[in-house]
């Protein structure tokens, strides 16, 4: 077992060896409970009947179809399902096998409609700073984790970063939420204006920031100014619901709590709970109909793009999400679990920020409360949290540079949506115990 290339080249990994609902257990035997969903893929848990049965069903009857030359059930029902949900405008679905994919697709098309369309000067895309949209080249370029950037900047197109709205850490103590708002939506205006309208192309944001600053939602009406900014000088909306979509934060799309809907969305893990590797585009009927009256042909694809397992997989989490009535335990458990973090850590000296929607919640990690210091980066508490939660049976999902890069500390929770009160508890308990730990430790 020495030759995987691993995440860290430094670190000797525990062995998976099988998982049901909530937990997954190692070769040892030792059973850890997976409070962040792996990275908020798992939905639905480990193991969950409905979608093994379609996974199965789907290898014996067509294992892999390629999409130029077929199309198959399994993606045409997956489409018409996603489409019954999706928000006002969405027409089309583009099958990817992730999130990083499936922003690609979205900047791509973005490109190319403005071509069809008459528009080949708009090419510019404006994103926010301490924002994720993926790891591949393209994703990295319009995404704000510095850390993640850092080593790739050659290589990376130019985007412009505006601020994020992250009311914690940069709302003024004299602004209303209202005026924060306000003055951080219109950095939007103005780079358009800076840049020339008639050459920026989309504009891209998480509805729910996810894992590089946890769990940050925006002000009220934020995205709201955020449409008409965009509406008025032409520009598209992209909005990246790889993590907080799907369910996550309560509603299908988190999107839906904002009052808006997007021209283009990307969707991913919690779209397949894990079951297998999927992705998708979902794009506005007038950027289909662009496509269609022009060039006829997105200029774009991949090989597993519509996989028939895949997409079979994804039918089986939507509709078990349905039957079982799963969001309405998102809404109720993602109280729960609010409740539960502030009675653990609300008068906890070192949290200085609770924050989240539905299941998708986060603890912000401070040195000093009243300041909101954070901890020195070279501590790397939010990794020696991480040991001491997989030391008690805990999976969370931390990260450092929460604030701009290189300062700040957060925990990500993400639990599936099969989650129990009593699941919450534990998480939480376990949790605490692991924060009191790694902050106790010296150095």
């Amino acid at each position: 077992m020495d030759h995987v290339f691993y995440r860290s080249a430094r670190q000797s990994m525990p062995v998976a060896v099988s998982g049901a609902g909530l937990t997954i257990t190692d070769r040892d035997g030792k059973t850890y409970i997976d409070a962040s969903g792996g990275a908020a893929v798992s939905c639905l848990g480990h193991g969950h009947p409905n979608v093994v049965r379609a996974v199965q069903r789907q290898v014996a009857d067509l294992a892999y179809a390629h999409t130029s030359f077929f199309t198959t059930e399994a993606a045409e029902q997956l489409a018409d399902a996603l489409i019954e949900s999706a928000p006002e405008g969405i027409e089309r679905v583009y099958f990817v096998s992730g999130g990083s994919e499936a922003i690609e697709a979205a900047l791509k098309l973005a490109r190319q409609y403005f071509l069809e369309i008459g528009q080949p000067r708009r090419r510019r895309f404006i994103s926010r700073r301490q924002s994720y949209h993926g790891n591949t080249l393209g994703a990295l370029a319009v995404g704000g984790n510095a850390w993640r950037r850092a080593p790739y900047d050659p290589l990376l197109m130019e985007v412009s970063l505006i601020a994020p709205c992250f009311a914690y850490r940069f709302k003024d103590a004299n602004e209303s939420e209202a005026e924060y708002g306000q003055r951080v939506a219109d950095e939007l205006e103005h780079e358009i204006q800076r840049l020339g309208p008639e050459t920026v192309a989309a504009f891209v944001a998480e509805p729910v920031v996810g894992a590089t600053a946890g769990a940050v939602t925006a002000v009220p009406r934020y995205f709201k100014r955020i449409r008409e900014i965009c509406d008025r000088h032409g520009v598209l909306l992209i909005l990246d619901e790889v993590m907080c979509g799907m369910g996550r934060t309560g509603t299908v799309h988190a999107c839906a709590q904002e009052g808006i809907a997007p021209d283009l969305m990307t969707i991913a893990k919690g779209l397949g709970g894990g079951y297998q590797p999927i992705g998708a585009m979902l794009a506005s009927g007038k950027i289909h109909d662009a496509v269609a009256r022009g060039s006829g042909a997105f200029m774009h694809g991949h090989t597993y793009m519509g996989h028939p397992v895949a997409c079979a997989a994804s039918l089986a989490v939507l509709t078990t999400l349905r039957e079982e009535h799963l969001l309405d335990n998102v809404a109720k458990m993602g109280r729960h679990l609010s409740e539960r973090l502030q009675d653990r850590f609300g008068n906890h000296r070192h949290i200085g920020d609770i924050r989240g929607r539905g299941l998708l919640q986060a603890i912000e990690l401070v040195a000093d409360r009243p300041t909101k210091q954070p901890f020195a980066p070279e501590r790397q508490l939010h990794a020696r949290i991480k040991r001491e939660a997989m030391a008690r049976g805990l999976m969370v999902y931390p990260m450092g540079g929460t604030i701009d890069g290189r300062l700040g500390d957060h925990v990500l929770l993400a639990p599936p949506y099969i989650a129990t009160a009593p699941d919450i508890d534990t998480i939480v308990e376990r949790l605490g115990e692991a924060v009191d730990a790694a902050i106790a430790q010296p150095g």
